[in-house]
């Protein structure tokens, strides 16, 4: 029982704020260290108020109750939460944005203490909707309670991954079961096949000022078989990941309206689909506009409107893929959507190439009428590989952006680098610190990363002993684990998912230049890895058994070191204690990469191939490129030339530098980059920049669409349908019949206007309903255009039925030029010109 005085610390339990606002933690630790520090027990998170609160000594609740100075400090803090949840931030300034937007996504990961990720995915939503709580932005995010998160990580003492899946009790962490008015727990139903039903109540989170809505089936109503439908984490496959998806989808929006009748919130205006798992949740509008009368075809256009989609994959094999005939079964065999033909919802899925598959990132952009991937790089892979959905596109031509993604300084930033921010500069927003300002010294700068890189040693050290104890039980750990690592040798970091892509074991792929590289007498280095492989990935588990078994050499295992169970609590200290952060898949593989990120934001340098995040932001100043062998003539060699480029920039350039000190001791060159890195990638790097790009480019145009559409109980929506249907039948007819073109003389120069003149046959489409461009320039030698601008060409005249139009082509550079004539549809309530996949181009 918390005594009353101390009735602030329920209060800043119950709001996961506490997981990145260090004031409030600082005020959690001074009521049992020991606790904080280690966790409430065997398997118990770290850093977790509500099971410290349970855990500690009920007399030292009484100290501190009868402490005025600590009720009072606790009495501020929650003060301080009041203001942050209340007071105007970013957002409120900002005209004609979405009263409320809807954030989808199948895993979250805000802090250890509530374990509902597995990787980057669910980080990255994790920092999402703290950035949107810190910019007020009104985020009300949606996913699953999974009872046994994603899995816990053992190494068996050959090596192999074992995983097990500790129970979660739900009434021990920081939520709590929605109920109405009257005090019942809220519930949605799903209708399944043969009759039965699936039901789920819906756990709150409050993640600042977002709240999180998690779907639990584990409840009394379901039967034995659909208790476990949110059991685990990507736990299951092909019906079981359907429920899963259909729960996340259709049962989320549900919450949501459940949400909005408790709270007498607004509905949100926008849809954020993070991911296909969650791309039911537009079947489910459909359904919701189709109850108050649209048509399938117009409630469709309003979906899409306000619908924003994210992809995170670079590959196809990184989709959800179900088999048609389950799909058709669970929507076509009961009251799943009533009103929705299940033949619509099978062309939404319908992959080319294929009869018998059901896409969930395919359904995810037909739903969607603003799309992006995660990285400028990811946003180009995204376009060729969803190319064949626009098929008569160049891929640059297609509809799909790019958001770099970011992280959220506050989680990620050392309280050591925090500190000196503070001390020195006068603020704790690291972000956007003046870090070449001479108020911080090199010494102070050196010391702080110095007391990182301790911090990982330390860690680390207890974390291969308690594993080592949990292998031997009663054993006694032997003495080298207390020599594992050195916190003054230049420290290599490595932690991630463990696909085949992400290449754990390049490093390995000359283990004796690798050993003389760690153990170099002058210039040693020391490497610590972390990361998981998916229960079902064998291929993922070998790698991590080779690395150990490595590690595990005598002469080396001082020097490198495998941490079990990678997840938040160790990535809080992994990330700034490194020097340096390796990333090396295979190019262009890797969406983004966001712990490389991360690590940046605490001064560390990044030695990475050039994907994701790095391609965009490695300057030369930052860290190190890894050249990718993309012209090998295969994987095996490949990997023996990137993996050689990889041994050279440590062994010649970084470690160099690193141990080139002065007189003082100092690394110059080292802390200069150091300074360059916090100083320039900071702000881009920052979650707080990415959600606001979010805010400008995606969901402030999508709520304008969603809205004129809405208009006069709907009536652009109908007469978008409507136009779209006319404008589809008629293209086939569509041509460009002749391109003819004057002004240029022989030789054409550089400032020269080429008059293009095209005559275009519209088969009974108006004027209005087209837009037609000239495509320019520069041509290559298989008459491929680069550098492609365009210029619109204006209605002339009519002749027999064909229209002529117009423009002016400017000649802006020297070389060799081409042009093309092409006819696109045009509606006012288009985002682009490629929507409808429709395109004429003159012969």
């Amino acid at each position: 029982m918390i005594p009353a005085e101390l009735s602030a610390l329920t209060e800043l339990a119950g709001n996961l704020r506490w997981s990145w606002h260090e004031p409030t933690r600082q005020l959690f630790r001074h009521v049992a260290p020991e606790i904080w520090d280690a966790g409430a027990g065997p398997g118990q998170a770290a850093n977790d108020p509500i099971a410290l609160l349970g855990a500690v000594d009920p007399q030292r609740l009484r100290t501190l109750a009868d402490d005025a100075a600590y009720v009072g400090w606790a009495d501020g803090v929650r003060e301080d939460l009041r203001r942050y949840l209340t007071e105007p931030r970013w957002y409120q300034s900002l005209d004609d944005a979405p009263a409320s937007i809807a954030y989808f996504s199948p895993e979250f990961g805000i802090a250890a203490a509530l374990p509902q990720y597995s990787g980057g995915l669910g980080i990255l939503a994790g920092d999402h909707l703290k950035s949107a709580s810190d910019l007020g932005v009104p985020l009300i995010a949606v996913g699953l309670f999974y009872r046994s998160g994603y899995f816990s990580q053992s190494i068996s003492p050959d090596g192999w991954q074992q995983e097990s899946y500790p129970l979660l009790d739900p009434d021990a962490l920081p939520l709590t079961v929605l109920r109405d008015s009257a005090g019942d727990t809220v519930t949605v139903a799903l209708a399944l096949p043969e009759g039965r039903t699936l039901t789920a109540r819906i756990w709150v989170a409050l993640v600042g000022r977002v709240p999180l809505l998690l779907l639990d089936t584990d409840i009394p109503q379901n039967p034995d078989d659909l208790r476990v439908v949110t059991d685990r984490l990507y736990g299951g496959a092909g019906e079981h990941r359907l429920l899963q998806e259909l729960l996340l989808g259709i049962g989320g929006v549900r919450a949501l309206r459940a949400f909005e009748a408790v709270s007498g919130g607004p509905s949100p205006e926008v849809f954020h689909t993070n991911e296909g798992h969650a791309g039911f949740l537009g079947l489910e509008r459909i359904r919701e506009l189709m109850d108050v009368g649209l048509g399938v075809d117009d409630a469709l256009q309003c979906v899409r409107a306000g619908t924003v989609f994210t992809t995170h994959t670079p590959v196809p094999a990184g989709i959800d893929r179900f088999d048609r005939q389950l799909i058709a079964r669970y929507f076509g065999a009961s009251d799943l959507l009533p009103g929705v033909p299940v033949e619509r919802v099978m062309e939404l899925g319908a992959e080319d190439g294929t009869d018998d598959v059901f896409n969930m990132a395919i359904m995810g952009l037909r739903l969607a009428q603003r799309a992006n991937g995660v990285s400028r790089l990811h946003g180009a892979v995204s376009r060729r590989m969803f190319s064949s959905l626009w098929p008569a596109f160049d891929p640059d031509d297609v509809p799909i952006t790019s958001v770099t993604n970011g992280v959220h300084p506050a989680t990620w930033t050392d309280p050591a680098l925090v500190s000196l921010a503070e001390e020195r500069l006068g603020t704790t927003d690291t972000a956007h610190a003046d870090w070449a300002s001479p108020d911080i010294d090199d010494e102070s700068l050196w010391s702080a990363r110095r007391r990182m890189r301790d911090s990982l040693v330390r860690d680390a050290r207890e974390r291969v002993t308690n594993a080592f104890l949990r292998q031997q039980p009663g054993g006694i750990p032997p003495a080298w684990l207390g020599r594992v690592l050195d916190p003054d040798v230049l420290t290599i970091g490595f932690a991630r998912r463990v696909p085949t892509y992400k290449r754990l074991t390049l490093m390995l792929h000359d283990r004796d230049r690798l050993r003389r590289i760690l153990l170099d007498s002058e210039h040693p280095v020391q490497l610590v890895i972390a990361g998981k492989s998916h229960p079902a990935d064998d291929e993922g588990k070998r790698l991590i058994q080779e690395l150990v078994h490595f590690a595990s050499e005598p002469e080396v295992r001082e020097r490198i070191v495998f941490l079990p169970d990678y997840d938040m609590g160790m990535a809080r200290t992994l990330y700034p204690g490194c020097d340096v952060w390796l990333n090396n898949p295979l190019r262009p593989l890797e969406a983004c990469g966001t712990s490389g990120m991360k690590a940046a934001l605490n001064g560390a340098l990044n030695l990475s191939i050039l994907d994701g995040w790095w391609d965009e932001f490695y300057d030369g100043d930052n860290g190190w490129a890894i050249p990718s062998a993309d012209s090998a003539a295969d994987g095996a060699e490949r990997d023996a030339l990137e993996a050689t480029a990889l041994y050279d920039l440590i062994e010649h350039q970084m470690a160099p530098r690193f141990y080139d000190r002065g007189g003082d001791g100092l690394p110059e060159r080292w802390l200069a980059s150091i300074r360059h890195t916090l100083a320039t990638l900071s702000p881009q790097l920052s979650a707080d920049r990415m959600v606001t790009e979010y805010v400008q480019r995606l969901y402030r145009p999508a709520a304008a669409s969603a809205h004129a559409l809405a208009a006069h109980e709907y009536a652009a929506a109908r007469t978008l349908a409507e136009w779209k249907q006319r404008v589809t039948a008629a293209w086939p007819r569509v041509s460009v019949q002749h391109v003819e073109s004057t002004g240029l003389e022989a030789p054409p120069q550089v400032g020269d206007a080429l008059r293009v003149t095209a005559r275009v046959g519209l088969d009974g489409l108006q004027v209005g309903d087209v837009a037609v461009e000239a495509v320019y320039g520069r041509s290559g030698a298989d008459d491929t255009l680069t550098d492609v601008r365009r210029v619109p060409l204006a209605p002339d005249g009519e002749s027999g039925g064909v229209r002529t139009f117009t423009g002016v082509v400017p000649l802006e550079a020297s070389g060799p030029f081409g042009y093309t004539v092409r006819v696109v549809p045009y509606h006012e309530l288009l985002s682009s010109p490629a929507e409808l996949g429709l395109v004429a181009v003159a012969g």
